[in-house]
C-alpha cells in the first residue's frame, strides 16, 4: 500500500525534502501547503504535485496524508505536530526541532500520545561514513568512546548566509540561540550516541569571529562557537565556525582501541589504528594504511556516484525509508527519542551561556 506524504512550508529546505521523497517507490506526495499561495503554488507547479494550499487543515481535511513533513520555521511546530497527529498523521520534522526545550517534550510527548511516529531530519548521521562508523562502534572495533569532536563549518557568503546576513528580521536571528541555533543539532546529534549523560558539564563560549569579541554590535551575529562537554566517561568538543576555510564537516571519535575520522564533505572514514609493529616500522605503516582508507573509500563513493547515490541529500533518502518502514513495520523510529531530547536538551544549556539575557 502507497502511502500519502504532504508537506508544510515551502521554503528553500522543501525542496530537498520533495527530491527525497520523490526518489522513494513505496510513497506518493501528495500536496504541499503555505501561508504563502504563491509558494505552495509554485513548488506544486514545479514538481507537479497534485495538490497545493494554503490553510494546512484544508489540507489535512482534504488530502489525509499518512505523514506531514513540517518544514517550516521551529516557532511553529508544536502547533502543527498537535494538529498533524490529531488528524492521524505520523510527522517528519526540520530541525530545529523547536525554540524551548519544553518544547521539544511537548512535539515528543503529542506524537506518542497520539500513538503517531516522529522523527528529526538529522540526516547526515545517515550518510554512509556514519553508517559505518556506528557499525565499527556496535561492533566493538573502537573500543569504547573516550572523547569525541564535532566540528561544523558554515558559510555566511553562501546564498543562505547572505540572506540570514542582510535581512534584520530573518526568523534565524529571532531564534534564541540566533543563527547556532539553526544549525547546532547537527553538531550535537553525532556526540550523543557516544556521550550518553542526561546532564553533561558543559562549557560554552561564543564570539565573533572578526575579532569584535564575544558581544555582537546591533544587528551583528554571533559567529564562532565553542563548546566542551563532560561526562562520566567521555568527553567531547563542540565546535561551530564561519570563518575557517575550507567549510567543513567532521567526526572524529577516539577509542580504546582505535580512532576514527569521518570527512561528511568528502564522505569518507579513515582509522587511526593502535600499531602493532616495532619501533621505526610502526611509523613506516600508518601513512600506507590510511591511504588505503582512503583509496577504499574513493572506489565506494565512484560506485555510489555511478548508482546515482552520490547527492546532497543522499543522507535523506536513507533516513526517510527507514522511517516510512518503521511506520510501514510499527517498528521504533530510526532517531530515538532520547537522543532528539538529549540535544534539545543540550542546546538550551548551551545558549543559556551564550546569550543570558534571552533566558533571564
Amino acid at each position: 500500500m502507497t502511502s500519502k506524504i504532504a508537506i508544510v512550508g515551502c521554503g528553500k529546505i522543501a525542496d530537498a525534502h520533495v527530491e527525497e521523497i520523490r526518489k522513494i517507490p513505496s510513497v506518493q506526495l501528495c500536496a504541499v501547503c503555505d501561508l504563502e499561495p504563491i509558494m505552495a503554488e509554485q513548488l506544486a507547479t514545479r514538481y507537479s504535485i497534485p495538490g497545493w494550499y494554503f490553510d494546512v487543515a484544508a489540507m489535512l481535511d482534504q488530502e489525509k496524508p499518512d505523514v506531514l513533513h513540517i518544514t517550516t520555521p521551529p516557532q511553529s511546530h508544536l502547533a502543527l505536530t498537535r494538529q498533524a497527529v490529531a488528524a492521524g498523521c505520523h510527522v517528519f520534522i526540520e530541525k530545529p526541532v523547536a525554540l524551548l526545550h519544553r518544547d521539544v517534550q511537548a512535539i515528543i510527548a503529542a506524537a506518542t500520545g497520539a500513538g503517531r511516529k516522529l522523527s528529526v531530519n538529522y540526516w547526515p548521521n545517515f550518510e554512509a561514513p556514519a553508517l559505518e562508523l556506528r557499525r565499527l562502534f556496535e561492533t566493538g572495533a573502537l573500543g569504547s568512546a573516550v572523547h569525541v569532536e564535532s566540528f561544523y563549518g558554515y558559510d555566511l557568503a553562501g546564498e543562505y548566509g547572505m540572506a540570514v546576513k542582510r535581512d534584520p528580521e530573518h526568523w534565524v536571528r529571532r531564534l534564541p540561540g540566533r543563527l547556532f541555533q539553526n544549525v547546532l543539532d547537527h553538531v550535537l546529534n553525532k556526540i550523543v550516541p557516544f556521550l550518553e549523560d542526561e546532564e553533561p558539564l558543559i562549557q560554552t563560549i561564543g564570539y565573533c569571529g572578526d575579532g569584535e569579541g564575544t558581544e555582537a554590535r546591533p544587528g551583528q551575529l554571533l559567529d564562532e562557537l565553542r563548546v566542551m562537554l563532560q561526562g562520566a566517561h567521555v568527553s567531547a568538543y563542540a565546535t561551530f565556525s564561519a570563518h575557517a576555510r575550507p567549510v567543513g564537516h567532521s567526526l572524529r571519535v577516539y577509542g580504546t582501541k582505535n580512532t576514527a575520522h569521518v570527512d561528511f564533505a568528502a564522505r569518507t572514514l579513515v582509522l587511526d589504528r593502535k600499531q602493532g609493529f616495532p619501533s621505526a616500522l610502526g611509523r613506516l605503516a600508518p601513512p600506507f594504511l590510511v591511504a588505503t582508507d582512503y583509496l577504499r573509500q574513493g572506489l565506494k563513493n565512484i560506485n555510489s556516484f555511478s548508482h546515482a547515490r552520490f547527492h546532497y541529500f543522499d543522507g535523506m533518502r536513507r533516513l526517510l525509508t527507514e522511517f516510512y518502514l518503521s511506520i510501514e513495520r510499527d517498528s521504533p523510529p530510526p532517531i530515538a527519542y532520547s537522543e532528539i531530547l538529549r540535544v534539545s536538551s543540550m542546546m538550551e544549556r548551551i545558549f543559556e551561556q551564550v546569550y543570558p539575557e534571552v533566558f533571564a
